[in-house]
């Protein structure tokens, strides 16, 4: 059998924290619909419910992303390798703005919005992710 080692824990520990802000969005936006037939109190709950567990786990993202990065010799890693990194991190922080626009704002527009740019840049940077794995 295998062990277990430091790698393990550090990639682990990002992937987990992924799959609750990724894979959360995901399973709250499916609920959505039904959530707004059971009333607009039963969404706004639902959402600072998931919050409560989401923000946690963006926390752990960046500090496992930083992990990581520091396990990367950086500068020798080659330019696509670096472009990669970039546009990740300008994804992640897109979606952190677009994820507080949605928390913060009050309007439809500002909701819908935020969500899905939230949405969006979160499923980019999980890809791009995966990619820099391979």
């Amino acid at each position: 059998m295998l062990s277990p080692d430091l790698d393990t824990v550090r990639l682990g520990l990002h992937l987990l924290a992924a799959a609750v802000w990724v894979g959360g969005q995901l399973v709250l936006g499916a609920l959505l619909p039904v959530l707004r037939k059971a009333g607009p109190e039963v969404t706004r709950s639902a959402a600072r419910t998931f919050a409560r567990v989401a923000w946690p786990a963006f926390g752990i993202l960046v500090a496992t992303g930083i992990w990581n990065l520091a396990e990367v010799d950086f500068l020798d890693a080659g330019s696509d390798y670096q472009a990669t990194v970039l546009v990740k991190l300008l994804l992640v922080a897109a979606a952190a703005i677009a994820v507080i626009v949605h928390t913060v704002g009050t309007s439809r527009k500002a909701l819908a919005i935020g969500g899905a740019v939230g949405l969006l840049a979160s499923l980019g940077a999980f890809f791009l992710g995966v990619l820099l794995r391979t």
